[in-house]
Formats: C-alpha cells, sequence, structure tokens
C-alpha cells in the first residue's frame, strides 16, 4: 500500500501516523449485522462462532465465514456491514411512529438497519441520486423483509417537505475505508476534498430544512477529511442558531474531534462530533455527527 507524501504530512497532524499505516496494512475484520425481522440474536448465536460489537447488541464480528454464501445471508437473517457503519442508525434513535428520510441511502446498510429498529412500522424514505444503485438497495430490502421504506431517485438536495428524523450518510472521499480499498490513498486529491465538501454542505443544509421542529439530523461519512466532517458540520452551526449539536454517547473508543483545521477555527459545539480513526476500535474510520433543530 502507497501514500502520497502530502497526504502523509496532512495526516501527521490528525493522528499518530505510525499506528494510522500499521492498522491500514491489516485486513479489516468481518461484521455482521442480525436482521431482527426475519429471526433472533439467540438464533444466529447458534449457527456462528460471534463476537459482540460493543456499541450495536444485534452486530457482531466473525472469523473464518465466506459470510455471503451462507443460507442465512440469502435468506435475509443476516446483513454484512462494517462495525462502524452501524453506528449512524443508533445515533438517530429511529421510533416506530416516526417519518424518516434516508437521503443517501444505497446498498441499504443503513436503511436496513433503521427499518429493523422501527420494527417495519412508520415509513423510511430512502432516497438516490443514481438509478445503478437504486438496484442493490431494492435487492436488500426485499431480502431482509422490509416493507415500510418509499425509495425516491431524485438529487438530495430537491426534498422540501419535513421529517422527523434525516440521516445523511454523504457520498464522501472514503478515506476512513482505505483498509477495505488499499488504492484509496493513490486517489488522494485536497481539490477534490473540497468538491465534495461543498455537495456535502449542501446535502446537509437541504437536510436541516426538512428537518420538523425538535427533530434530529444525523450527519455520517467513512472519511476521515476536516474539510468533509466538521467544516461541513460548522457551516450548519454557524448558518443557523437554531442548530445544536447533540454529544454522542457510546461504549467506543474514539479520538478527538478537529476544533481548527487550516488556520480556520471551528464552532466550540464540534467538540461533541464523533471521530473514529481505523485504529481505536480496529474498525474502518468513521465521522458521526447528532443535530437536533430547537425551536
Amino acid at each position: 500500500m502507497e501514500f502520497k507524501h502530502e497526504f502523509l504530512q496532512r495526516y501527521s497532524k490528525l493522528t499518530d501516523i505510525d499506528e494510522f499505516i500499521k492498522i491500514c496494512h491489516i485486513p479489516l475484520r468481518k461484521s455482521l449485522r442480525v436482521n431482527t425481522l426475519k429471526t433472533s440474536i439467540d438464533e444466529v448465536k447458534k449457527r456462528f462462532d460471534l463476537t459482540q460489537v460493543p456499541w450495536c447488541k444485534e452486530g457482531f464480528f466473525i472469523k473464518g465465514y465466506a459470510i455471503g454464501n451462507t443460507k442465512e445471508h440469502f435468506l435475509g437473517y443476516i446483513y454484512i456491514q462494517e462495525a462502524a457503519s452501524m453506528i449512524p442508525p443508533i445515533v438517530l434513535e429511529p421510533k416506530k411512529h416516526e417519518v424518516i428520510l434516508d437521503m443517501c441511502s444505497s446498498p441499504g446498510s443503513k436503511t436496513t438497519q433503521i427499518a429493523a429498529m422501527m420494527e417495519n412500522k412508520g415509513i423510511i424514505v430512502a432516497n438516490e441520486n443514481s438509478y445503478q444503485r437504486i438496484k442493490p438497495l431494492e435487492m436488500n430490502l426485499e431480502r431482509l423483509g422490509i416493507f415500510n421504506t418509499v425509495i425516491t431517485l431524485m438529487n438530495g438536495s430537491w426534498f422540501k417537505q419535513g421529517f422527523d428524523k434525516i440521516l445523511v450518510d454523504a457520498p464522501c472521499s472514503g478515506m476512513g475505508a482505505i483498509r477495505k480499498s488499499p488504492s484509496t490513498p493513490l486517489m488522494w486529491n485536497p481539490n477534490f476534498i473540497k468538491k465534495l465538501s461543498r455537495t456535502q454542505k449542501r446535502l446537509l443544509e437541504t437536510a436541516f430544512n426538512c428537518l420538523k421542529e425538535k427533530g434530529t439530523l444525523v450527519y455520517s461519512t467513512c472519511t476521515l477529511e476536516p474539510e468533509e466532517n466538521e467544516e461541513v458540520v460548522d457551516y450548519i452551526l454557524e448558518k443557523y442558531p437554531n442548530a445544536k449539536l447533540e454529544k454522542i454517547n457510546l461504549k467506543i473508543k474514539k479520538s478527538e474531534p478537529v476544533l481548527k483545521f487550516n488556520n480556520k477555527e471551528y464552532h466550540k459545539e464540534i467538540e461533541n462530533c464523533l471521530r473514529i480513526f481505523p485504529q481505536d476500535n480496529d474498525t474502518e474510520g468513521f465521522f458521526v455527527a447528532k443535530i437536533t433543530k430547537r425551536i
């Protein structure tokens, strides 16, 4: 695995670069989530040798299986999902009676998790802006037996109606997912990151404007770039006085959020964001922010 010199210089300011490089060369642990709409956690435990994911009661690490070839996967009893990816729905805390928007939903990891948490009740609007990405989303919803979901095909920034809760798992540079995509560091480009940041700000702003009063908005990415994470959240906090960044309390090891980057200081509430480097919990790197809309 190769890293650009500029990349290493940048990340040396964000984390312990030696630990980061070391973990990036270690294959990512396999993990799955039990689909409680079709089976129970106890039943799946009888079939596989599992180790609990500390922050998700339905989530487990697993060794030695080609999970995608099992009948349990085929029947929708389990969903192959990276352990850190299970965090955003947990932070969102969906309820059975709510109308929820998953703005960037394919392939459906978090959509199906939210549906299970809602026990197939309420309404989930699962949106994507690409027809090709709709296909795996439809397949996963069908395989897992989910029917409280409406699929939409549109640009996420076009939404206008109100929702109780919204998840924006934004398109990103994927710098937290290097362990499963070793070529990612070579594609690192600061200009592309700035472009992504503008798109992310637009999506998050649309989501906040679509949020009902007292509603909850979760923003997440699988990147480690401050411009795609803390800066995007900072943009909303500075522009909307009624946006409040909530503290995330999970049983998880985390790194300090970035409060200053490229001579720009971020809003003081940014310290409530959840920033996870791969070496923190032996997972992907992830970023999660929980925003509520005050009256």
